[in-house]
């Protein structure tokens, strides 16, 4: 059962080959952009996150005020 977990059979090696065909594919000079571009990603995706959670509370608040 715990084959399955993300990462959980990768050992160092592994990630340095992988992070050395990342940098050879990109170059050095395109990893920093790529993970800016990464960033705002998240950002924006947590952001959105937070803008559904909101609205799910105003929901619930109004159907509450609704229900007294």
């Amino acid at each position: 059962m715990n084959n399955f977990l993300l990462f959980g059979s990768l050992g160092l090696p592994e990630i340095l080959v992988i992070a050395l065909i990342v940098l050879l594919l990109f170059g050095g000079k395109k990893i920093p952009e790529l993970m800016h571009g990464i960033g705002k990603g998240v950002r924006s995706f947590k952001e959105g996150m937070k803008g559904v959670e909101d609205e799910i509370k105003n929901s619930d608040s109004t159907e509450k005020g609704d229900k007294k």
